[in-house]
């Protein structure tokens, strides 16, 4: 099979051909069609994440379909559709995966980064990790839901119930940021988005997915915000954020990797406001979001590139000049 492999040595990767990997019991075979690029895999072949396996294939945000099923697997069937998020397997008996939040797991494995992932033709999961897709996605458009999609619900949760916490700031608006968007809308949420000064293109496509102010991050909103949610990877919008939420406002980080927070007056948190971050995500977590995917049809907007280009992905990502999600196809979706 063709693969993009991340050996280390460079934050270019190497395409390569490898033997087709082998269902172990409890695992699927999957066909890959399309991978996501994520941010997350820019963090891992840039060295800001700092312990992938080596060689890795990177990609968390696969969608294909099954291809043969190891012992022992229910819930999917040869030829089934289905998605492959970042969270890829969890210890089951640890303190954190007993309490229900096996996000913290202290033995966890992930996709792309400690176990090969979707930059490739075919790949193996736990199935158990594995969710059924909506039907009403092609598979380019299904990627993003599965890290974009996902992350960006968690985060959306953590900021608060949607029936107290009305006004939602947005900052970095890319693949996330345009999904969960249209998530607090559809919730009846009020949306402000932050993007980089000056993007008016980013400001434009917020507003088109229903914001009803979009500015710089070194702008103020209209409103006291309940909540804002930070995307892009930049301490310095911490202290930005926590100056636009009101009292018991919380600053949620969506992030997987973040630059240095400044130091900034504590009065600026006073008044129980709050910092929290996001870890990884929950099964509980995909099913609840691919609810509402399903019942909400959401506009995702993608920029395919062959699997051979995942390296100009990669490089468009990290120099913003993406709209939406990157995916990678291995053949027209």
């Amino acid at each position: 099979m063709r693969a993009m492999l991340f050996d280390g040595t460079s934050p270019l990767l190497r395409e390569t051909e490898l033997p087709d990997p082998v269902p172990k019991a409890g695992e699927l075979l999957i066909d890959v069609h399309a991978c996501g690029v994520c941010r997350t895999d820019l963090h891992v072949v840039d060295g800001d994440l700092t312990e992938p396996k080596r060689p890795v294939i990177p990609g968390h945000e696969i969608v294909g379909t099954v291809a043969a099923l190891g012992a022992g697997v229910t819930g999917f069937a040869p030829g089934d559709r289905v998605g492959v998020p970042w969270l890829g397997h969890t210890c089951g008996h640890c303190r954190f995966c007993l309490a229900g939040r096996e996000n913290l797991c202290d033995a966890p494995a992930f996709t792309g980064y400690t176990l090969d992932g979707g930059y490739a033709e075919r790949v193996v999961a736990d199935a158990h990790y594995c969710f059924h897709l909506p039907r009403q996605y092609s598979d380019v458009e299904a990627a993003p839901l599965l890290c974009a999609g996902l992350i960006g619900y968690r985060t959306l949760v953590l900021a608060g119930d949607a029936s107290r916490i009305r006004h939602i700031g947005i900052y970095g608006f890319g693949a996330a940021a345009h999904i969960v968007a249209q998530v607090a809308r559809h919730q009846g949420r009020t949306v402000y988005a932050f993007t980089r000064p000056g993007d008016e293109a980013a400001q434009r496509f917020a507003l088109r997915l229903g914001a009803i102010w979009a500015g710089g991050s070194d702008e103020t909103p209209p409103e006291p915000l309940d909540a804002a949610l930070l995307f892009a990877p930049v301490g310095a919008l911490v202290p930005a954020a926590l100056r636009t939420v009101t009292k018991g406002g919380t600053v949620v980080c969506g992030g997987i990797h973040m630059s240095d927070i400044p130091s900034f007056p504590y009065a600026w948190l006073w008044e129980e406001r709050r910092i929290v971050s996001v870890a990884n995500l929950t099964r509980d977590d995909g099913a609840a979001f691919m609810a509402i995917a399903a019942r909400h049809t959401l506009e995702i907007e993608t920029t395919p590139y062959p699997l051979a280009r995942a390296n100009d992905a990669l490089a468009d990502l990290r120099a913003g000049r993406l709209t939406g999600a990157a995916v990678l196809t291995m053949r027209e979706a």
